[in-house]
Order: structure tokens, then C-alpha cells, then sequence
């Protein structure tokens, strides 16, 4: 890696994850990710943020090539990516100081046992001094952690933004170049991580907006001196306002179900109305997560199996529960064969979500003429639906 300058004495000096195909075991990669540190220079230094363990050689590497030292180490947030090489930094500069909120202090206090003594403590909007430049902390809870914050560099107007505004992306352009791009993995971002928390969001972009910022440096992806492309995608990512579109989940075991889809499909493209399938076997989570984000309209299909949904099909409605798009109807098809209970556990596992559900369209066996009829009907109460919407 190599030590990067953003202006005079700021540095970054993280780690690019070329490799990375999964984070928390859980959110697939596709682009890799890499782990953003910065160095603010001034009477006093500051980094901003670690990396993640696994990338730990490489930070302090870094920070060799930098040559300085640290005096201050803020931690924005407590999650491993950020804040995992934290002690590694203590040992290379034991005089430096933790800068983090209390919530946050106690985190990492627990995870990665780091004495209290070393802390300092914030609170929202406090300051900190490095000579001719200043530190100011804003607090973002639920971006994605209840404990995480974000950092503002006063004289340039730089905030560094932590998780929120930020892409798993590994590229090697410091600045973001390739607009189309890093607007795709900045959506996928958060869809996966910060769409359950888009109330909250929407209260954090206030604060930005308070704020004169001219660069925009996050812990993940590269650095937006262009700040208005990235809040102005957060600003309709986050507004109620959906599109004419229908997501479709699905999965099929011997057929029934699949002809539905299709037939679906085509009733709904005669209305107008785009529609976007997701086969649940080949599907990459992460692509249907982004397809969440704008949609007006779920409709999830399965086939019963003993008696309940399709175990893929359980995964997509606890997803869309999870994640809390804005999406305004779910609507249900699939087939049977004697009975079951796949309409009601899906139902509950999409609860939590603010929609108008649909009558559900379940067809024993292979459908025929009246299956297709009531599928018929089906798109047509999503034309009124979204007519209604105005959209």
C-alpha cells in the first residue's frame, strides 16, 4: 500500500481488501471493500479510524512511510473494520490518546479490552483542538450501530463520514471518477446496512446539510469532492417516494411455481409496469437487497414444502422484514399440493413492514385458465396500486 495525500497534511493511509468476498459472514463482495484510515496533521495528529485486523500489517506500514506521530486516534465507530487495529496503533504510539463517545469507549473496552485509561471521551458537537486545525464530532446513532459518529475537519471541510455515505468498493482512484459505478455500490451499501435505519438517516443528512463540506471521506470506497452526487442519492434513497416497479423473489421446485412467474411477468410488462426477478437459487443477495431500495411493489412466489415455504423463500420476506424498504404493497403467489401454511409464515415474517398486502394467489397443483385468471387480477390490482401512488 501507499501512503496517499488528500491536501496538505492530510494522508490517507489505509488498506485496500482487493479479495474480499463476504463481510460479517454474511454480505457478499462482489468489488471487495477497502478499509479507510486518515492522518490529520497539525501541533497534534490525529488518525482517523483503523483497518480491519486482517489488513493490520498494512496500517502500520503506513504509518511508517507517514513518519509521524499520533497523538490522537478517534474512533468513529466500534465495529472491527474500523476500530480492530486500534491496540496495534497503542503499541506504535503508546502517548496517544482513544477520541470516541462513551457508548462507543464502552464497545471497545469490551471487544478488543482496551484500558480506560486510554480513552477520551466526547459528546455531540464537541471539539478538538490540533493547533490551527479543529476537530468537531457529531454523533449518528443507528448509521449503522447505536454508538457510531462521524468527524469534521473545520478549516478544510472535510467530513469524515464513517460507514454512512460509503461503498464496499476496492479501487485504486483515491477520488470517486467513475460516477456510475460507485453510485451501484453505494446503493447496494445501503441497501444491505442502512436502509433498516433510513428515519434515522434522514435526521443525519440535517446535520451535513448544517454543515460547509467540500470533501467527503468515508471508511469505505473511495472519497466524494463532488459531495452532492453522494447526498443526493441518500436524499431519494431515503424519501418516500417509490417507482413503478415490482421485485420478484422467487424459486420454483418442480414447475407450477415458475409458470406463474413468467406468466406474471408478462401481465405485468403489459401494463407497464417494470418488473425485476430474482431467481432465490442463483440470486445474490446483495442484488436484490439494491432492487428494494425504490420498489413500490413486492411480490414474493414459493412453493409449499411440508407444508410451509420454500426454505429460500423464507430468506427473501425475512430479508425485505429486516431490511424495511419503503416499498407500499406485498402481494404472495405459489402452488401446493394438499395444503399448508406457506401464505401465513410468510405473512408474519413480513409484518413489520408498512405495506398494503395483497390477496394471495396460491394454486394447487399446476395452474390452468382460472390460475391465470387470478394472476391476471393480481397485476391488475398493482396497476390501480400504483396509479394510486401516482407513480
Amino acid at each position: 500500500m501507499a501512503v496517499r495525500k488528500i491536501k496538505s497534511g492530510i494522508y490517507w493511509v489505509g488498506s485496500l481488501d482487493w479479495d474480499r468476498r463476504l463481510f460479517d459472514e454474511l454480505i457478499p463482495l462482489p468489488d471487495g471493500t477497502t478499509y479507510n484510515a486518515y492522518i490529520v496533521e497539525g501541533e497534534k495528529t490525529a488518525l482517523i479510524d483503523t483497518v480491519d485486523p486482517t489488513k493490520e500489517s498494512e496500517l502500520v506500514e503506513n504509518l511508517s512511510q507517514w513518519g509521524g506521530s499520533i497523538d490522537f486516534v478517534i474512533a468513529n465507530h466500534a465495529e472491527q473494520d474500523h476500530s480492530g487495529s486500534i491496540p496495534a496503533v497503542l503499541e506504535l504510539f503508546p502517548q496517544a490518546k482513544v477520541v470516541t463517545n462513551p457508548k462507543c469507549k464502552g464497545m471497545l473496552m469490551d471487544s478488543l479490552l482496551i484500558p480506560e485509561e486510554k480513552f477520551m471521551t466526547i459528546k455531540d458537537g464537541d471539539t478538538l483542538s490540533l493547533g490551527e486545525r479543529t476537530l468537531q464530532s457529531f454523533m449518528t446513532p443507528w448509521v449503522h450501530w447505536p454508538e457510531t459518529m462521524v468527524t469534521y475537519l473545520k478549516e478544510e471541510r472535510i467530513l469524515f463520514s464513517c460507514d454512512f455515505l460509503g461503498s464496499h468498493l476496492a479501487t485504486s482512484e483515491l477520488f470517486v471518477r467513475d460516477k456510475e459505478r460507485v453510485v451501484e455500490s453505494a446503493k447496494r451499501y445501503y441497501a444491505e446496512i442502512m436502509m433498516p435505519f433510513r428515519t434515522s438517516i434522514k435526521s443525519h443528512l440535517q446535520k451535513v446539510d448544517a454543515l460547509k463540506v467540500d470533501i467527503i471521506a468515508p471508511s469505505h470506497g473511495p472519497l466524494y469532492d463532488e459531495p452532492q452526487f453522494i447526498l443526493d442519492c441518500y436524499r431519494e434513497w431515503v424519501s418516500d417516494t417509490v417507482k413503478n416497479e415490482v421485485i420478484l423473489p422467487f424459486v420454483s421446485m418442480h414447475g407450477s411455481t415458475r409458470a406463474m412467474v413468467d406468466y406474471l411477468i408478462d401481465a405485468l410488462m403489459s401494463r407497464d409496469i417494470t418488473v425485476k426477478p430474482f431467481n432465490l437459487t442463483r440470486t445474490d443477495t446483495g442484488e436484490l437487497a439494491k432492487a428494494l431500495v425504490d420498489a413500490a411493489t413486492i411480490v414474493i412466489a414459493c412453493p409449499t414444502v411440508l407444508a410451509g415455504p420454500h426454505p429460500a423463500a423464507v430468506y427473501a420476506a425475512y430479508l425485505a422484514g429486516a431490511l424495511r424498504p419503503k416499498t407500499k404493497i406485498v402481494g404472495i403467489i405459489g402452488s401446493y399440493g394438499w395444503g399448508g401454511k406457506t401464505v401465513e409464515v410468510l405473512s408474519q415474517l413480513i409484518g413489520n413492514l408498512q405495506v398494503e398486502v395483497l390477496d394471495p394467489v396460491m394454486i394447487k397443483g399446476y395452474p390452468e385458465k382460472e390460475g391465470f385468471r387470478l394472476l391476471d387480477n393480481l397485476a391488475d390490482e398493482i396497476l390501480k396500486r400504483h396509479r394510486a401512488l401516482k407513480i
